[in-house]
């Protein structure tokens, strides 16, 4: 999605007027974003700086984005840069996650706020409570930690799985019984994909969470050709009704490869957009529900992240080897 040169306002205005209300992307506002586009470049030129964003943020980041993915695709890229400078527009966990693959580069993060309501749901002492409590009754039992946590609990974990590949890791562990934490809804789909037994921690993604089957009936019933693609975050009553059940990068792959039309994207809605700017010969109908976490993130305050370096991610470094051991273990296994 970066392009070698930035795009001017009419260019913007003409691509992005159409993924929001009239009064989102004007053409002033296109303009000021042609300019502030063009600084964060010559500011990644002077830092030897790279922008790695996520799926769900602002699709005005996208266009200074030197890579754009899921989780696994960002975690695997961070171990790829050659850079001086890493700014991670995404929320505090994978901003860590970049850190703890990097210790030796600077990771920023644009804005301090913007955590994960998710990642919240288990802290490390909580987690090794549960983990010595079910060994006295799984003596095999191993942690698969989401990677929407935090560095603490991925320290303690034996493994860290995304979206995309939980199954796969899982089923490559040598025990029988798999703690995962903290999204019971992943752990759910996970449990239906495997043989070995899937304790779950009570946790989920609000975004997710929130969308139900009534609103996917309700659009497949005014367009049945419609194709529905889930994430597995989502309820297991809405997974049922899904064509595909996919990561964010599977979803993109999927609607790429795929020769319908039009598709109900289930997930935060940052993805529709991703969607509509790369394919704009589909529509993409959103089940629209906004990560208010990753919408922090804006584009002046990745441009003052360089300007200042700020926000920078600092980590203990014990933490740090603990969580890369099980993240490490996750790319192996992936």
């Amino acid at each position: 999605m970066s392009l070698e040169t930035p795009r001017d306002a009419e260019e913007l205005f003409r691509d992005f007027a159409p993924l929001g209300s009239p009064a989102v992307y004007t053409r002033d506002r296109c303009a000021e974003m042609a300019g502030t586009t063009r600084r964060i470049r010559e500011l990644k030129a002077e830092r030897r700086a790279v922008i790695l964003a996520h799926n769900y943020q602002r699709p005005e980041i996208f266009e200074v984005a030197d890579f754009i993915g899921d989780s696994l695709e960002l975690a695997r890229q961070a171990t790829k840069v050659e850079a001086d400078v890493i700014v991670f527009c995404g929320v505090h966990f994978m901003a860590e996650t970049a850190k703890i693959l990097n210790p030796d580069r600077t990771v920023l993060l644009p804005d301090l706020r913007a955590g994960c309501s998710l990642a919240d749901s288990v802290d490390a002492d909580s987690l090794e409570d549960r983990r010595d409590e079910l060994r006295k009754i799984y003596p095999d039992l191993m942690i698969a930690s989401y990677v929407n946590t935090t560095a603490e609990v991925k320290a303690v974990s034996d493994v860290c799985v995304t979206s995309s590949n939980a199954v796969k890791v899982v089923e490559k562990l040598p025990s029988e019984n798999i703690l995962f934490v903290p999204d019971q809804n992943l752990a759910r789909y996970v449990q239906e994909n495997t043989k070995k037994n899937i304790i779950a921690w009570d946790g989920n993604c609000y975004v997710h969470h929130q969308i139900t089957p009534e609103q996917i009936e309700r659009v497949r019933k005014h367009l049945p050709h419609v194709k529905v693609l889930a994430h597995p975050e989502c309820r297991h009553d809405v997974l049922k009704l899904a064509d595909a059940v996919l990561s964010t990068s599977g979803m993109v792959q999927y609607a790429r490869e795929s020769d319908a039309q039009e598709f109900l994207v289930v997930t935060e809605c940052g993805l529709s957009d991703r969607l509509l700017l790369e394919l704009p010969e589909k529509t993409f109908y959103k089940s629209c529900k906004l990560c208010a976490y990753m919408k922090m993130i804006t584009l002046e305050d990745t441009r003052r992240a360089l300007e200042e370096m700020r926000y920078p991610i600092e980590l203990h470094e014990e933490v740090r080897t603990g969580a890369e051991r099980a993240l490490k273990r996750m790319l192996e296994l992936s």
